[in-house]
């Protein structure tokens, strides 16, 4: 089973446990066009690896080898993050299965549920708490 977190919890992990990473498993154009969280203020950095590959958002047959290759071991504390919660939990339950111990899944991902108007960001997740993000 993997436990849901949600953002602000993340933040706070990210703040004070240094074996704490954050990994965005949303696509190259996501993190592009959307943002990615900003982890500076903690002394971090987002590590980006797809879960499905863009443009054809086909399984990232890398992914697990792409984890250990960023330098995450099986004692991280992983939270994993994508639009709204979907992929990264797949992602989650993929490396709990490969022997990550600590794997947690972002409630909401970094953009959340659509609102009334379809819009993302503005519901809850990662931006919607206001935390820190920067979009190139």
């Amino acid at each position: 089973m993997v436990e849901d977190v949600a953002p602000k919890q993340v933040w706070e992990a990210l703040m004070s446990n240094p074996d704490a990473v954050l990994c965005d498993v949303r696509t190259t154009a996501e993190w592009n066009f959307v943002g990615m969280p900003d982890l500076s203020q903690a002394g971090k950095q987002t590590v980006p690896i797809q879960w499905q590959v863009f443009p054809t958002m086909q399984p990232n047959p890398q992914f697990l080898d792409q984890l250990q290759q960023a330098g995450i071991g099986p004692n991280h504390h992983i939270y994993f993050m994508c639009r709204t919660g979907g992929r990264s939990l797949a992602a989650a339950r993929a490396a709990k299965e490969a022997g990550f111990k600590h794997v947690y899944n972002i409630k909401d991902g970094f953009e959340g549920p659509h609102d009334q108007r379809g819009h993302r960001g503005h519901v809850a997740g990662w931006k919607h708490d206001g935390l820190p993000w920067a979009q190139k």
